[in-house]
């Protein structure tokens, strides 16, 4: 009876660390804050058609508040939320900001080695259409 209580909780255990194992860690995060941040100031850029390049963004002290697993393509996935602080280069001076909201969609490929943050795009009768984008690995290695 005992080694089956210890089977049983080895288990548990063994499950529960491969499952913390593949939730989004701080570094990976910022990346894909990074990401959205880009790709917001190329788009606000292309609009107004301005010809500066774009400024150099920085993602520090992300403080992760929600991890909530979800299915976005039908492959496992994230929506987080919590706060950062980010600065950002210009050609002149920096901008600091400190204790930002954010919020990002992380989805794990299936292989299990990648990461793709996702993009709500549309969404009719209650589906999403989501536009994902690979995140580097060299960041989360």
């Amino acid at each position: 009876m005992v080694r089956i209580i210890c089977a049983i909780a080895l288990a548990l255990l063994l499950s529960a660390c491969n499952s913390l194992g593949q939730l989004p860690g701080k570094d990976l995060v910022a990346q894909a804050i990074a990401i959205q941040l880009n790709q917001a100031q190329q788009e606000l850029s292309q609009q107004l058609r301005l010809d500066d390049p774009l400024p150099e963004v920085t993602i520090n002290r992300v403080a992760i508040a929600t991890q909530t697993p979800l299915k976005i393509n039908n492959l496992a996935a994230f929506h987080i939320t919590g706060s950062c602080d980010y600065t950002i280069k210009l050609s002149h001076r920096s901008i600091a900001q400190r204790h930002i909201p954010f919020e990002t969609y992380l989805q794990r490929q299936s292989e299990g080695k990648t990461w793709r943050v996702a993009f709500p795009k549309a969404i009719e009768a209650d589906e999403v259409t989501w536009v994902t984008q690979r995140i580097p690995t060299a960041v989360y290695k």
